[in-house]
């Protein structure tokens, strides 16, 4: 089946179970694809569009509401839809740091983040992560003061991942974010990874920003996200627009500087808000996703060799594993040699892992029902078997 002579039809979450790392918290709901072949038309949205001519207060469909629901989600004050979690980080970054400016990230830190604090000239400085590969408050303390000693005071901003997409640890961000407001540093959370599969509380946390993905965990079309705020800080990251040109002495209302207007139009915002009732259902059942990901993990550990990169226990769906000693030694002499295990693996219905990867590689059980992480469990270790790799 072809959408068109030179496009084909993807139907990978229909064929196969998929575990690929940043997809599966962002496959749609059969509401979400509804909406988009209703709102598919670029400027879909607009229809009811009436003054003050802006996104967050176009009643119908219900966009104003859904902002108010946004940020109540994530317990903040307010909220907007953006073009990705990365949008988010260019917004924020865009109202705090000038050239010059000292930024803290982690040493695990979005590639995005980097770049929006590059985009304004910022200077990055990152908390290192410990032997387990994880984030620490002692580790933040200590980068607080040695960059203030540095540049004679504090850094302006600091990004901090929840849980990081290169292992899927958990970080102490409730115990970072503390030690960051006392040195009154601007903390922005980044979600992620949790935001859409896990109960978040960004006023609990003490955080200044909440930021989310849509299209990687709220059921989203791309690009899609959200950026949440605290009154104090949605004061100055929604500010609004103060521009006269000078030959017209055109003024352009109460548009918002770092949104440049209008954000999500059309069906990446109304697919957003189809799977928005279910995104806020799942998020409580968290924990069944969670035991069904450790139990794969669990019969991945009894390939000997296999090693879990990951913290353990695991507290997050993504996990990367180490099997330079099992998969990859019948790389070195299969035919095929890397490309043995993808191939087994889509023979078996499962896709997501990078193809030819056997050495280090990444996976994410999150929305897989108990029977399909009993079966993905049962596949490792039946390939496993097949190659003759000793299984504990």
């Amino acid at each position: 089946m072809r959408c068109t002579s030179e496009i084909d039809v993807r139907d990978v979450d229909e064929s196969c179970i998929n575990i690929d790392p940043i997809q599966v918290g962002g496959r749609l709901t059969a509401d979400a694809m509804k909406a988009v072949i209703a709102y598919g038309d670029g400027y879909s949205v607009c229809d009811h569009c009436r003054k003050p001519f802006r996104l967050d207060f176009i009643q119908k469909p219900p966009i104003q509401q859904f902002h108010k629901e946004l940020a109540a989600f994530v317990n903040m004050d307010e909220a907007r839809v953006v073009p990705g979690a990365r949008r988010g980080f260019q917004a924020v970054a865009g109202t705090y740091v000038q050239k010059g400016d000292p930024v803290l990230i982690t040493a695990l830190s979005h590639y995005t983040e980097v770049l929006a604090v590059e985009n304004n000239g910022g200077i990055i400085r990152e908390i290192p992560a410990d032997d387990g590969k994880t984030i620490t408050t002692d580790s933040a303390a200590e980068t607080i003061e040695t960059v203030s000693r540095e540049f004679c005071r504090p850094p302006v901003l600091l990004f901090l991942d929840h849980f990081d997409y290169q292992y899927g640890n958990e970080h102490d961000v409730r115990g970072i974010i503390r030690v960051a407001r006392q040195h009154d540093i601007p903390v922005v959370y980044n979600g992620a990874y949790t935001v859409g599969i896990m109960e978040v509380d960004g006023k609990g946390l003490g955080a200044d920003f909440v930021v989310g993905s849509g299209h990687k965990s709220m059921a989203a079309p791309a690009p899609s996200g959200m950026l949440a705020a605290t009154t104090e800080r949605a004061a100055e990251v929604f500010r609004t627009t103060e521009a006269r040109t000078d030959l017209t002495g055109r003024t352009f209302g109460i548009k918002e500087v770092e949104m440049m207007g209008c954000t999500l139009m059309g069906v990446t915002l109304v697919g957003m808000m189809a799977s928005f009732p279910h995104v806020r259902e799942r998020v409580k059942h968290w924990d069944e996703h969670l035991s069904r990901g450790r139990k794969v993990v669990e019969s991945l550990e009894r390939i000997v060799g296999t090693r879990i990169q990951s913290e353990m226990p695991r507290n997050h769906t993504l996990t990367r594993v180490d099997t330079i000693q099992s998969f990859d030694k019948v790389a070195n002499t299969h035919k095929k040699k890397g490309f043995f295990f993808s191939s087994e693996l889509k023979a078996r219905g499962i896709a997501g892992i990078i193809p030819g990867a056997t050495k280090v590689w990444k996976f994410n059980t999150y929305g897989l029902s108990a029977a399909q992480s009993d079966y993905l469990a049962e596949t490792f270790l039946g390939i496993a078997e097949k190659y003759g790799l000793d299984i504990q």
